[in-house]
């Protein structure tokens, strides 16, 4: 593992790396458990993947935990994931403070349980002068939930008059998305053999790196991210241009 983590280019690490964290609930089912079992063995690899980007300095992690449609689960999943996330958030929140890891929370808080928001607050309160690795928890997330509510804000504001609406432009309409303190994320990762975004980040992701893996998000470990992060740095990312602009750009970067 040393050796994949010694190939990669610190100074080319993806500032921002969101996970589609997948395959829990199947890999349950290959032990011969049920759901449950699998999200319980899913925070081993939250803990160890957090650990390993605040390794490697990347800025931001943002984590898929639970999207609006996770709702219509049966109802003994569902109570049972809130549950592991409070008990989960009570625990680690010391390690983050002293891991200088910041924690922050996207999606429709006020869908959670109360207790549940009540502890999300509390750890994000705690956390919140820290400095490092910032870990963003999509939580009762859903893109399109964020799109329709950026939509209605804005429109909140063009009819009282807060806003033009023949200046609206990206940067405006980025200011109201949950994101908006957080830059676009350059590398994305979906586990467990999946190949779809499931309405995660449809408007951020415009430019990001897609990367797949048949790994199940249990068995997700550094060494999966650093595979993941060296396939990132063997990519050419054009942003529309051809390769000799990207190549003349780069040798026209001016040295320190």
């Amino acid at each position: 593992m040393s050796e994949l983590k010694d190939k990669i280019d610190l100074n080319r690490l993806p500032s921002h790396i969101a996970i589609i964290m997948d395959g829990n609930g199947r890999w349950a089912k290959e032990q011969g458990q049920d759901r449950l079992y699998g999200h319980y063995h899913g925070v081993e690899s939250v803990r160890n993947i957090v650990e390993g980007c605040a390794e490697l300095g990347v800025g931001y992690l943002t984590l898929y935990a639970f999207s609006t449609e996770n709702w219509d689960r049966p109802a003994d999943e569902v109570n049972g994931l809130m549950e592991l996330l409070v008990d989960t958030i009570r625990k680690e929140v010391e390690t983050l403070n002293k891991n200088n890891i910041r924690l922050h929370v996207i999606g429709n808080m006020k869908q959670l349980p109360e207790y549940a928001q009540n502890e999300m607050q509390e750890a994000i309160d705690i956390t919140s002068s820290n400095t490092g690795l910032n870990l963003v928890m999509a939580l009762s997330y859903s893109s399109r939930w964020e799109l329709v509510n950026a939509v209605k804000e804005i429109a909140r504001d063009v009819q009282n008059g807060k806003l033009e609406a023949d200046t609206i432009d990206a940067e405006t309409f980025e200011r109201f998305l949950c994101t908006t303190n957080f830059p676009d994320p350059e590398l994305m990762i979906r586990t467990s053999g999946e190949f779809r975004i499931s309405n995660f980040l449809l408007y951020q992701l415009a430019y990001s790196e897609l990367y797949f893996t048949n790994t199940r998000w249990p068995d997700f470990r550094k060494k999966n991210l650093y595979e993941a992060i060296l396939d990132f740095q063997g990519r050419e990312r054009r942003f529309g241009k051809i390769s000799e602009q990207v190549q003349d750009e780069q040798e026209n970067i001016p040295t320190l």
